[in-house]
């Protein structure tokens, strides 16, 4: 399943598991995040959530593109439909999340991050959103509202439309990060113990109201969805992707 779960105290901790695919997620491994998170629910004793990757190179790379072979609309709906369920999940849970960037946190690995409560991020990691060079699909509403809720509008658009790539001092000074730290392990052990120190309620009640200031009345995004990934552009993506050439858009 590569997701690997274990509880230290106050501290229970996911790692992305699968280094030689830069922990590119699969469908069972998104449900195992899932039920890490109702894991850490069903456990009193845990006062943080940390969530890793594994290897040192990447936090997670995306969903694995071999998962996209023959989509249609309708696929495209039921997966997008399916991530933002965990990714929900995730931000549901009741205690502090953190996740801790090491290396690329790119695709569903950039929206794993996001809807954790805080980032911390080594000075090499790697934020991106690169689908509009690489497969030519898009996000869910949700997924679009958290980064903005982030960064920003103008900030969001530059990173998809540029497809490019943001380092950790960046990802810091534009609001992606929460925090840089040249030795993760130290900083993350530091920030546990502070926040299982402090109140759980108040950190409970900020996490939830800023939530439903990002969710009220949320916009629709099935027609979104539906014309990219029903797309000719889509799978002539993700056809180059897995040939490894560069993709032949032709906007339809």
């Amino acid at each position: 399943m590569s997701v690997h779960t274990e509880v230290d105290g106050a501290v229970a901790t996911a790692v992305i598991d699968r280094p030689e695919a830069r922990n590119a997620m699969t469908m069972a491994m998104y449900d195992a995040l899932a039920e890490f998170c109702e894991q850490v629910d069903a456990n009193p004793s845990v006062r943080v959530a940390v969530i890793r990757g594994a290897g040192g190179k990447a936090f997670v790379a995306g969903t694995d593109i071999n998962h996209f072979r023959g989509f249609s609309a309708a696929d495209g709906v039921e997966y997008e439909r399916h991530i933002e369920s965990v990714l929900a999940r995730l931000e549901q849970v009741a205690v502090p999340t953190i996740a801790a960037v090491e290396g690329y946190a790119t695709g569903g690995g950039l929206s794993i991050a996001a809807a954790c409560d805080l980032r911390i991020c080594t000075p090499a990691a790697r934020f991106g959103l690169p689908i509009a060079r690489t497969l030519g699909n898009c996000v869910s509403m949700p997924t679009y509202a958290r980064l903005t809720h982030l960064i920003g509008a103008a900030r969001t658009l530059h990173l998809i439309y540029t497809a490019a790539f943001v380092d950790g001092a960046e990802a810091v000074r534009i609001g992606l990060a929460s925090e840089l730290a040249e030795d993760v392990d130290t900083r993350l052990a530091e920030l546990c113990v502070q926040l299982a120190a402090h109140a759980p309620l108040t950190m409970q009640a900020s996490k939830i109201a800023l939530r439903r200031l990002r969710t009220h009345l949320l916009p629709p995004d099935e027609d979104l969805i539906r014309r990219c990934y029903g797309s000719e552009d889509f799978h002539e993506g993700v056809t180059a992707f897995l040939e490894k050439r560069p993709p032949h858009w032709q906007g339809r």
